[in-house]
């Protein structure tokens, strides 16, 4: 039995990722996901309920989910999804007004700049996390 079938594709500068399961006889049917950044773009769920009882169906199985896998590419490819895929960054950015980082911008430092309290005990918690125990002369020597 195959598990599945992932694909990572660059398209127009960006990753997608092609993702298609079997989901078992006990409930037969086959799904492709098509993703962009962690957000599903496109989905396509195909029952294969009415050829159960059918010789070598393993392999009846693993060629429907090449076929489907294949054809979520295929679209992806030409162009089918760029409406949906492509607004979605401008979407988000000025639906949920997330912030855009500069590449000058270190968020490791922005997280010790806050000022609360309790954001205060966390950066105490998280400089633990990051800092580095001392050097010893013995690890000089051993170089």
């Amino acid at each position: 039995m195959v598990l599945g079938y992932n694909h990572n594709l660059m398209y127009k500068g960006e990753i997608f990722h092609v993702q298609t399961e079997d989901s078992g006889v006990t409930n037969p049917h086959i799904i492709t996901l098509l993703y962009r950044g962690g957000v599903i773009i496109s989905s396509k769920k195909t029952s294969y309920a009415d050829i159960l009882k059918m010789d070598k169906l393993e392999i009846v199985v693993e060629e429907l989910m090449k076929e489907q896998h294949k054809e979520m590419m295929r679209r992806l490819k030409a162009g089918e999804f760029d409406a949906r895929a492509f607004s979605l960054n401008a979407q988000l950015i000025k639906n949920y007004e997330i912030p855009l980082l500069a590449p000058e911008k270190d968020p490791v430092a922005e997280l010790f700049s806050a000022t609360s309290t309790h954001d205060t005990a966390f950066k105490g918690a998280v400089s633990l996390l990051f800092e580095l125990p001392p050097k010893s002369a013995k690890d000089d020597r051993e170089k």
